[in-house]
């Protein structure tokens, strides 16, 4: 027999156990995305209820939760051998963000005017020295002395 042909089962026993490999140690996505839902997301809904919807754009209150959300999607990724971030970890969390984080603004806090005794004397003083110049260019336009 030549040695070309006792290379090819070679090579097609090599594919097959590779391929064998492949299948076994593959992460199941199916289950991973359920596990995430039922284990991770479950407890993570109790913890923002228990914080309540005023305070979901609190980052100091919702920290530890999204903390433990994101080390359980890591904690189940290593359980089934999965590679972890993922695409279905980045679906993951932008359906969490669409839900719980949409009004959020990106330093954290919700957005808010100031108190009126700072925000008066910004609205104020611009209208005075606005008024005043006027004034002053009408006063000056119609004095016609010592203008060359």
């Amino acid at each position: 027999m030549a040695p070309e042909m006792t290379f090819i089962p070679r090579r097609f026993l090599w594919f097959l156990l590779a391929h064998h490999f492949i299948v076994v140690t593959a992460c199941h996505e199916a289950d991973y995305g359920q596990l995430i839902e039922d284990y991770c997301l479950s407890q993570f809904k109790f913890e923002m209820e228990v914080i309540g919807q005023k305070l979901w754009c609190d980052w100091d209150e919702t920290v530890g939760s999204y903390g433990e959300l994101t080390n359980c999607t890591v904690l189940i990724a290593e359980k089934l051998a999965c590679y972890w971030p993922n695409q279905l970890v980045d679906e993951f969390f932008i359906a969490i963000h669409k839900h719980y984080f949409k009004n959020c603004s990106l330093s954290g806090r919700s957005l808010c005017d100031p108190p009126n005794n700072i925000l008066y004397p910004f609205l104020v003083v611009p209208i005075l020295i606005t008024l005043l110049m006027t004034a002053l260019v009408v006063w000056r336009s119609k004095r016609s002395e010592g203008i060359v």
